[in-house]
């Protein structure tokens, strides 16, 4: 009989433990794709159903050969822009060759615009990511803006370098004025539709004072750990339960879409917080 329980108890625990290990894997590799149709009268009419493709935060991360899965992912979205919000190779194990997989091929079916994480800057390695980028047809928007055009119209895209590379002994709050500055000074005199793509949506209340009208951003990886009804648990530079993990926020007249990204760093696993692609589709 002690044999009998004993075995049903390692049973019992074999049998938990696959399931757990089955739900984990799940949870880290099975893409969503969440859809946000934006409206707003300051949308040019030739982008008029515009799909904007977010990619954020894939910290090396492999789905499938070759990035093949993410990759068939895109390739049926068909986007018209795709933006990276950084974070596109991890600091603690960087390799650019992994994350070029899925730009090479990426950048064959729509355009990319770019923009630098945290991890870009701790890795020591982004001069040589950002040739590869530039080499590839990425248009690197480090504290820069470009206009896209769509037949006669066209809208700004502006980009934030990461906060991690600003090199001062300032105090933390001085790097949000240069923040704000610097974004103030991007956006000046434009009357353009302005997206702005910057990694941290914790600067939100900066960006929402600027002019631009909708804002991509990554960073907080959905609070890592999400628990039903109450959203995420953690995110860097928000601490415990954190207000901006996903989804669209809205404040002034400006709207920001935070994605929960793709990858992960320091904590190995999503629980309820699926890797995700945004795709944004332009209304009028």
């Amino acid at each position: 009989m002690f044999k009998a329980k004993k075995r049903k108890i390692i049973l019992f625990i074999a049998s938990v433990s696959i399931g757990l290990f089955t739900f984990f894997r799940w949870q880290n590799n099975s893409i969503t794709i969440s859809q946000i149709v934006f409206k707003s009268d300051t949308i040019p009419e030739t982008f008029k159903g515009c799909k904007i493709l977010q990619i954020s935060d894939l910290h090396n991360k492999e789905f499938g050969s070759k990035q093949n899965k993410i990759l068939a992912k895109i390739e049926k979205i068909n986007p018209d822009i795709i933006v990276v919000t950084g974070d596109l190779i991890d600091s603690n194990n960087t390799n650019i060759n992994t994350s070029m997989e899925l730009i090479n091929k990426a950048i064959n079916i729509a355009p990319i615009y770019y923009i630098s994480g945290n991890h870009e800057a701790w890795s020591g390695s982004y001069e040589d990511l950002k040739s590869e980028l530039e080499n590839s047809g990425v248009v690197v928007l480090d504290n820069k803006k470009i206009k896209f055009f769509n037949s006669s119209d066209s809208i700004d895209i502006i980009g934030l370098a990461d906060t991690s590379f600003i090199k001062s002994n300032l105090l933390e709050y001085d790097s949000n004025i240069e923040t704000k500055n610097l974004l103030n000074k991007l956006t000046k005199g434009s009357t353009n539709f302005k997206i702005l793509l910057s990694h941290r949506p914790e600067l939100f209340d900066i960006y929402s004072n600027s002019s631009v009208n909708l804002i991509f951003s990554g960073h907080a990886h959905g609070g890592q750990f999400r628990l039903p009804f109450i959203g995420g648990l953690v995110a860097p530079d928000q601490g415990f339960f954190p207000k901006l993990t996903e989804g669209i926020h809205s404040n002034n007249n400006t709207s920001m879409v935070i994605s929960r990204g793709l990858g992960n760093s320091i904590i190995p696993l999503r629980i309820f917080n699926k890797p995700e692609l945004i795709v944004v589709t332009l209304s009028k």
